[in-house]
Formats: structure tokens, C-alpha cells, sequence
């Protein structure tokens, strides 16, 4: 019962594919065929028990994609070793960078939600 809702979540990626080819968005195409499949479920209304195990199981073997970005850094160990520290600076950084924009995320949120409710303890509430 797999195969239909694999075909589903392939279509979904090629959806995005196309998407993207046709527009030149940005993104890549997989995280518009995530989207295309968000919007999908949200108009069902609900995630069917099938495609929800057919999920799991892929993410169950998730790790097996890893392979042969490993077989890749094996491959150029001397071109890493050359770049180490653009590399590492690169990492680093944009690292630093994700933490920082999801913090200003989190607070530009909690200022749009406001308060949780009057003499909340709630974390982010101000009492006035």
C-alpha cells in the first residue's frame, strides 16, 4: 500500500520542481513540493494513515541519504584539508547567524502574541 503514497510524495517534489524551474524562485524544489504537500494535507483536512506510515518508514532509514554525502567528503579529504578554515569560518558563522535570527524571531513573535493573559508567569509576559 506504500507505492501510491511514495508516487504522491515524488509527484509533490517534481510539483515543486517544476514550480521553481517555471518561476525561478529561490528555493529548492523539494521544499516547494514540502509546501505543495502542506497545503494539500491542510485542504484534506487530515494526514491519511497510509501516507503517515509511509513517512515514518522513510524516516526510519533517513540516515541511509548521509551515505553518499560521506562517500563525497571521503572523496575530496584533500580538498578539505586545504580549506579547513574557510570551512570551519563558514560553519561557524552561519551557525552564529541561525541562532541569532531565530532568537530575533522568537522575540519578534512573542511581542505580536503579547502577553499570555493578565498576571500570566508565562515566559515573554511582562507584568504591568
Amino acid at each position: 500500500m506504500a507505492l501510491p503514497f511514495i508516487t504522491l510524495l515524488l509527484l509533490c517534489q517534481l510539483a515543486g520542481e517544476v514550480i521553481v524551474l517555471a518561476t525561478g524562485l529561490p528555493v529548492p524544489g523539494p521544499v516547494v513540493g514540502m509546501a505543495v504537500l502542506f497545503f494539500g494535507l491542510i485542504a484534506r483536512g487530515a494526514i491519511p494513515a497510509d501516507l503517515r506510515a509511509t513517512a515514518s518508514g522513510l524516516l526510519r532509514h533517513l540516515s541511509l541519504l548521509f551515505v553518499p554525502a560521506g562517500v563525497g567528503v571521503v572523496l575530496h579529504l584533500s580538498l578539505l584539508v586545504d580549506e579547513w578554515l574557510a570551512i570551519s569560518a563558514a560553519l561557524i558563522g552561519s551557525t552564529v547567524l541561525t541562532i541569532a535570527a531565530t532568537a530575533l524571531a522568537m522575540v519578534g513573535l512573542a511581542r505580536l502574541r503579547g502577553p499570555a493573559g493578565p498576571g500570566s508567569d508565562a515566559p515573554g509576559s511582562h507584568a504591568r
